[in-house]
């Protein structure tokens, strides 16, 4: 089912529609209400951290999460959403819109400008996979070279998870899209 059909229909979630067949939790999975962990991120190459933490202090931002970039999911749906919507977003009071990928700086910045983001949505790369892990949304997905983050998205108000949407499968392209965010 197509989201905008969904969210048309007046489900505030899709995931919820989806959740019964899926198992999308762990006992440890990161909650709402949850500090965001004090991990650091990179940013454009290896020596410009972003500690996630700090980032959020102060701020309302929007997280999301892609398994890999260049791929075709996140690069024809997902990030495109919220490039599109982050002047909206913003005007609603996000100060940042944030997306993470588990590979390098430099394959994160050069999505970012193929994808031209430049001042709408930071890219931060998570090349060990530590935030993933530390949030409990990791996914070992193979053919993308093993441990990657699974699809979700989230606002962090303060450093505190105020809304969590992780997809069903952890890959699928619902209710982490830009217009299924809940802020």
């Amino acid at each position: 089912m197509n989201v905008s059909k969904i969210v048309a229909r007046g489900i505030k979630s899709p995931c919820s529609v989806f959740s019964r067949y899926f198992q999308n939790s762990s006992a440890n999975m990161v909650q709402v209400g949850d500090a965001v962990p004090s991990v650091d991120l990179y940013e454009d190459v290896p020596t410009n951290k972003v500690n996630l933490a700090k980032l959020s202090s102060g701020k309302k931002i929007i997280l999301f999460a892609v398994p890999g970039a260049f791929t075709p999911g996140c690069s024809k749906t997902h990030l495109p959403g919220y490039v599109k919507k982050a002047d909206d977003l913003k005007s609603q009071g996000i100060d940042e819109i944030v997306c993470v990928s588990v590979n390098d700086p430099f394959v994160m910045a050069a999505w970012g400008r193929d994808q031209n983001t430049a001042g709408k949505i930071r890219l931060l790369a998570d090349p060990s996979a530590a935030l993933a892990k530390a949030l409990d949304l990791s996914v070992d997905i193979a053919p993308l070279g093993g441990v990657r983050s699974k699809r979700y998205s989230m606002v962090i108000a303060d450093g505190k998870i105020e809304s969590l949407q992780v997809e069903p499968d952890g890959t699928g392209l619902s209710c982490s899209l830009a217009e299924a965010i809940k802020l």
